[in-house]
């Protein structure tokens, strides 16, 4: 007599549930889930690459060279610059002038920059020649039914003295060094022209009688930095004139 099957399958043992279904999966290679790692907050796919680059750190505006705003002695430089341009011959009387204003309400470095597209560069393997170098200057100017005249590169001393007797006297000190802080002028004219070129940024004093003035006022001491040179003028004129300007007159004609 042949034994009686329990489920009428076939086998004589019977399996779990299950079984069968582990090991075809495993015959057919199919691979085992692995767990991803855990999302991330603010990644829209839950997670977060491996080696991805994070965003760079803002950083503050940097301004360019030519917006800089420009000190006193970078005004002073430039004063000092268009003066040799001047007394070069390379600027006139009107160009000096509005040139050196500019540089003395100059704000930015682009401001100064304008003031020299048209003027060779400063070759500073070949430094300009020192004011030490020129002759020294008699502190007096003195015109006899005759003229006098000083101009160009020349060295004004702290005092000064200026006389014109049925003459003329003619100082221009725009390309001039002023060798003290503080310079004095006394001029006396009789019967005579005693003319003073300045140029600007030099703060002018005038005390005296018969002392003119024909200087711009357009505001331009407000720009003056505290170190500017001082000129005080004090004069005499006796049935003449003794004027003070920014630009030449009759007698520089």
């Amino acid at each position: 007599m042949e034994p009686r099957s329990n489920g009428g399958g076939g086998g004589t043992d019977s399996e779990p549930s299950g079984g069968r279904g582990e090991d075809a999966a495993l015959a057919a290679g199919s691979p085992t889930p692995v767990p991803g790692p855990a999302p991330t907050a603010g990644s829209s796919s839950g997670h977060t690459p491996a080696g991805s680059p994070q965003a760079p750190a803002p950083q503050q505006p940097t301004l360019a060279g030519s917006a800089i705003r420009v000190s006193d002695r970078e005004r002073d430089d430039a004063l000092r610059r268009l003066q040799n341009a001047f007394a070069e011959g390379r600027l006139g009387d009107d160009e000096f002038d509005a040139r050196m204003h500019a540089a003395l309400g100059s704000r930015t470095r682009a401001d100064l920059d304008r003031l020299f597209g048209d003027l060779p560069a400063e070759d500073a393997a070949r430094p300009a020649a020192s004011s030490a170098d020129w002759p020294p200057e008699s502190p007096f100017a003195v015109a006899i039914k005759g003229s006098v005249r000083r101009g160009g590169r020349w060295r004004v001393p702290q005092r000064m003295t200026t006389l014109a007797y049925k003459g003329s006297s003619l100082l221009d000190v725009r390309a001039a060094e002023l060798t003290s802080a503080v310079t004095t002028i006394r001029a006396f004219a009789y019967k005579s022209d005693v003319e003073i070129i300045v140029p600007p940024g030099v703060r002018v004093v005038v005390g005296g009688f018969g002392v003119s003035q024909d200087l711009p006022e357009d505001g331009q001491l407000d720009d003056l930095s505290q170190d500017a040179p001082v000129l005080h003028v004090r004069g005499f004129a006796y049935k003449g004139r003794i004027e003070i300007r920014a630009r030449p007159g009759r007698l520089s004609g």
